[in-house]
This record gives structure tokens, sequence and C-alpha cells, in this order.
């Protein structure tokens, strides 16, 4: 068992530390694993589908506490979705949705319970950091905190995301496209670019760009010994194509 955070925080910045101290309290004991606190800020399409790609790697039963929540305080509701044995925490605005919509079995319920002291600005201290340690650490949640729901209210589907989602501090630029079925001969467009295949950095000239199906399954634009986000002028939500 053990909480795996994802989030827009900033893994330098103030938050990603409040978050931990109440996990520390409510759930002594379990690991904590920060999977991404750099997620591209406010944009809940890419993070949904980065998380998607992450998330499958860990065991049934881990608890994934996710917030990339630019609607906090607002209408927005708060819910639990369990699939495929993993549990998912976090806003119902379309971070969760592609992991729901590639399960082989999921479901999703609502959070009705509110802690005492509730930011208005910082939901992920106060309300989804609660419901994922106490999710961890007693195997479940009382049935007073939840309501079952049909379906999350803003949902993006299951299919891939033809666009940057993120750029590691490489300057690699990951796509939301699943990189398994792809006819390794096409050249990816992206921008004014068009890029051949490599299996790996090394079978391609050192500063040449190329794409290749990283260690997550996914479409990543690189360029060996160098970055492709400086070299290609990318940024998260250029479009791809393939020719």
């Amino acid at each position: 068992m053990a909480i795996l955070l994802f989030t827009d925080f900033g893994s330098g910045d103030i938050y990603v530390g409040q978050v931990k101290a109440v996990l520390q309290g409510l759930a002594p004991g379990i690991a904590v694993i920060d999977l991404l606190h750099d997620a591209p800020a406010f944009n809940v399409r890419a993070g949904a589908h980065l998380l998607a790609a992450l998330a499958d790697r860990f065991a049934p039963g881990s608890v994934f506490l996710t917030v990339v929540d630019p609607g906090v305080g607002g209408a927005r509701s708060a819910v639990v979705v369990h699939a495929d044995g993993r549990y998912y925490v976090g806003p119902d605005n379309g971070l969760l949705s592609v992991v729901a919509a590639r399960a082989r079995k999921s479901d999703c319920r609502c959070v009705l319970w509110q802690p005492p002291q509730l930011s208005a600005s910082f939901h992920g201290r106060d309300l989804f950091a609660p419901v994922a340690a106490t999710l961890a650490a007693q195997g479940g949640l009382p049935e007073d905190w939840l309501v079952p729901s049909s379906v999350l209210k803003v949902e993006f589907g299951g299919d891939d995301l033809p666009e940057i989602i993120y750029v590691d501090h490489y300057g690699n630029a990951h796509t939301g496209v699943r990189a398994r079925g792809l006819a390794r001969a096409a050249s990816l467009v992206v921008g004014a670019h068009r890029l051949p295949y490599g299996r790996v950095f090394s079978e391609v000239a050192e500063g040449e760009a190329f794409w290749y199906e990283n260690s997550q399954g996914l479409v990543e634009i690189a360029v060996n010994c160098g970055s492709a986000a400086q070299l290609l002028g990318l940024k998260i939500g250029d479009e791809v194509a393939w020719r």
C-alpha cells in the first residue's frame, strides 16, 4: 500500500510539504511517493493523459492523491474513482476521466465529507489529503463520506491526445499518444518539423531530433544530447501528426 502524489504544486514550492504533513498525521507508516509535482499548471486535460500513462505501473490498492485543480473552491465536486483496483482521489474536473475510461472496471463516488476547517483555495491539503490518508490507512472510507455517482461530470474519454502534454528538464516533449501500433516508418510532424523514428537516442546523430516510444509507452520527441523543446521551439499544447 502506498499513496502516490500527482500535482501541479511545483516540487520547489511550499505546498507539497503541507500535504505530506497531513498524510503523515493520518496515515503514519504508509509510504508516500512523489509521482510528479510539476504536472502542467492548470492544464487538466494534459494532466489526465499524463496520469493515465504513469498509473498502471503501481500495485492494486495504491491510492493516488491527484490535484490539478484550477477550479478549486468552485462548483466542481470531489471524487474517489476506483479503477482496476487502484484508488484515485481528486477533483471531478476531468483529471481522473482518462484513467476511468481506459480501465477494465471502474466506479466513481462523490465525496460528501468535509473537514472542520476547509481552505477555499487548498483542497489538496484540507480535503483530498485526509480522504486519501484515511483510505490508505483503513483500506476504505466510512459509508457516510461518499455517495455513488454513475458518471464523472467532466469526461475527456479514453482516446489518445495528439498534443505535447509534458516537457521534462532535458527538453524532451512527451505527447498524449500511445506508441503501440504506430508504424515506425512514419514521420512525426510538429509545427514545421518532420521527424523520423529512432528506437533509442544512440541510433541518431548527436544533435538530431527524432521521435520514439518512451518508457511510459508514449510517443516522445527528443534530441540526442540536446533539448527538443529548445531546438524545435516546442511547448505544451502543440499538436502532433504523422505522415
